[in-house]
């Protein structure tokens, strides 16, 4: 397939073949505010520098290193110096990270995290490119199976297993509220009540548990729900209600602040995915 153009302004979203996975390419100057993902991310820079806060530590990296994002993990991004920067991306369901994890710790780990923003190995970095490459290329061309043994390498050399981060139980009722219903309205005072603390305990507890304070968590919420839907075929319009969006226009705003792109754009990128067949590396056997 080669090198995908990557005018100064554009943030695509390539179709792959593989269930779970998502390919972005970016060449942009855009300034990304804070936001979540409820995938992990894995990235190569390939032009300038890229920039961002995030709960790991500051992230600068340049071409030849790769920049990573575990799910849930608050950041922005930034470009370093004029001129933007330019990116490959990939986002992973976590089943596919998990199933992933399963083959290469013989079943002793089941959940896993990258644990540096920025991994400056230049062979990574390379086999990232490749592996992006044939994940965007028709699985006719490349062979399934040389296809998910990339991957499954690329993987090896990233992947740790995951700690996880403890959520205070007054809390997680919270933020179980938001994760399972992010449409339906719901106000601090809810919060209170369903946590048994204080509206100012619920905000600043919000803020240790997850990096975010309860409204921004819920719009990053809707957000994930939207691109699941936009994924899914689902009407642009439809998925503003359904996400609990005041309305289109609201959606597109805050999906093109976080995402890079508006959600019609998003969703109509082509898939190469065989609706046949699935991925060795998410099934459920």
């Amino acid at each position: 397939m080669g090198d995908i153009p990557m005018p100064h302004g554009s943030v695509l979203r390539l179709p792959t073949w593989t269930p779970g996975i998502v390919a972005v390419s970016a060449a942009t100057a855009q300034v990304f505010a804070r936001h979540t993902h409820d995938q992990h991310g894995l990235g190569a820079v390939v032009r300038g520098g890229h920039g961002s806060a995030s709960g790991r530590g500051p992230v600068e990296a340049g071409p030849g290193e790769m920049i990573t994002v575990n799910p849930g993990e608050v950041h922005d991004g930034r470009p370093l110096g004029e001129g933007g920067r330019a990116w490959k991306m990939l986002y992973l369901d976590p089943t596919v990270v998990t199933a992933a994890l399963l083959d290469l710790s013989e079943g002793r780990f089941a959940t896993a995290e990258f644990a540096q923003p920025v991994i400056a190995r230049p062979g990574l970095a390379a086999g990232l490119l490749r592996v992006f490459e044939a994940l965007t290329t028709p699985v006719e061309a490349v062979g399934r199976l040389r296809g998910e043994a990339m991957l499954l390498a690329l993987l090896a050399g990233v992947l740790h297993p995951g700690e996880g981060r403890g959520v205070p139980a007054a809390l997680r009722l919270a933020v179980q509220r938001l994760d399972e219903a992010p449409e339906e309205p719901v106000s601090l005072d809810d919060l209170a009540r369903l946590t048994g603390l204080g509206r100012f305990q619920v905000v600043r507890g919000f803020v240790r548990a997850t990096g975010l304070p309860p409204h921004a968590y819920l719009m990053q919420r809707r957000l994930q729900r939207a691109r699941r839907l936009l994924l899914a075929g689902l009407p642009v319009a439809e998925v503003a209600l359904a996400c609990g969006f005041a309305d289109q226009s609201h959606l597109t705003r805050l999906f093109k602040r976080g995402f890079g792109l508006p959600p019609g754009a998003y969703a109509t990128a082509g898939r190469l995915q065989e609706p046949s067949r699935r991925s060795g590396l998410g099934r459920k056997d």
